[in-house]
């Protein structure tokens, strides 16, 4: 009799357990009528080098399609590595898509959003080829055009160079007008941005008819997981035509001709300029933030977020276990609360106790001064 109702009590506590962890999770919603939302992809790198990893980046767009209503997205911004490798043929122990494979299959994944929310899809090292001298190249262009999405296109408003001279989206702006009485200019420069490119950032934000706006920057390498912006030399390597023991070749890191770090992007863009007011990046895996103020006195919140180590590495894992980023932008223009949602733990009642995560780095609120 006792063993029964000791089963009996076990079988309660089990099931009154299953129930506050079904009760618990909250499906994602806006926390305050009227807010709109910018979605962050972090490094998606590890996910698109291996076929059995992709299907995770087809639910993360999906989920995004899903809720842009529901979230009044009006923003995607990737941080950069879309792919492993810009210039491999060859497969070994650390992927098996070649660089070509890799960059259609993450074209076709954006291409989910083409004609329903504008996007920056930024370029990080991993998206370069380099030579000897450190100069670089990129499948990029080929891929990601303004024409393939016609939001794109629409909300375009300035571009730079690539390295080769021509016009690409690695380097751009877009204008989105009046998001609650607010005027916003998003703005990406390429990985280990030029002197050039900051230039050309840095009169950008400058121009009068953006006096008024608030710039929101995004950039592949620029906060590390310490609170502390990049200061070390940019570099990359390249593949040497060596393939030993299922492991192709690296060069020695190669610095960057003319190349940016974070600390650099702060003093010769972001702290001078007098409307940007947030920067977001990738590149070094866990979370980030800080604030400074800017030359102007305002609040720069600077935002990291790079989940590639996340679900077991770059080599076993399943690249990143779907983790996005919702940046939600309050009715006043000044507050914003950051949340972090995985669409591959939330899409299953097995698996939704683990889809927010709720810890001080990841869910917090920051104001706008």
């Amino acid at each position: 009799m006792k063993r029964r109702i000791f089963v009996s009590a076990l079988l309660l506590v089990l099931a009154s357990s299953l129930s506050f962890a079904q009760d618990s999770y909250k499906k994602p919603a806006l926390d305050q009528k009227g807010s709109w939302s910018l979605i962050m992809v972090p490094d998606l790198q590890n996910y698109v080098k291996w076929q059995r990893n992709q299907p995770l980046v087809d639910l993360m767009m999906a989920w995004i399609v899903d809720n842009i209503d529901t979230l009044n997205v009006k923003m995607v911004i990737g941080v950069g590595d879309l792919v492993e490798n810009d210039g491999k043929i060859t497969n070994d122990y650390d992927g098996d898509q070649t660089s070509k494979s890799q960059w259609e299959y993450v074209s076709k994944a954006f291409s989910k959003l083409d004609g329903k929310v504008p996007y920056i899809a930024a370029t990080g090292n991993h998206d370069y080829s380099i030579n000897r001298q450190g100069n670089r190249t990129s499948q990029y262009s080929q891929f990601f055009t303004t024409e393939r999405n016609h939001l794109n296109q629409k909300y375009l408003v300035q571009n730079s160079r690539n390295e080769q001279g021509q016009p690409t989206l690695e380097n751009s702006a877009y204008e989105l007008k009046d998001l609650n009485g607010k005027d916003y200019l998003f703005m990406t420069v390429e990985y280990g941005p030029r002197d050039t490119v900051l230039t050309w950032a840095k009169k950008v934000a400058a121009l009068p008819q953006y006096k008024n706006h608030r710039v929101i920057l995004a950039t592949h390498e620029y906060l590390n997981a310490k609170d502390q912006r990049t200061n070390g030399k940019i570099n990359w390597i390249w593949w040497e035509p060596y393939n030993v023991d299922n492991m192709i070749q690296k060069s020695p890191r190669t610095p960057l001709p003319d190349a940016n770090n974070g600390q650099q992007i702060w003093e010769k863009v972001v702290e001078p300029s007098s409307n940007i007011e947030m920067v977001l990046c990738g590149h070094i895996s866990g979370e980030g933030y800080r604030k400074d103020k800017n030359s102007a006195g305002k609040a720069v919140h600077q935002i990291l977020f790079d989940a590639q180590s996340m679900g077991g590495g770059h080599r076993e894992g399943n690249g990143g276990d779907g983790w996005l980023r919702i940046i939600e932008f309050f009715p006043d223009s000044k507050t914003v609360k950051v949340k972090t949602f995985s669409p591959l733990f939330g899409i299953s009642p097995t698996t939704r106790q683990h889809a927010w995560k709720t810890d001080p780095r990841n869910e917090y609120k920051l104001v706008f001064e």
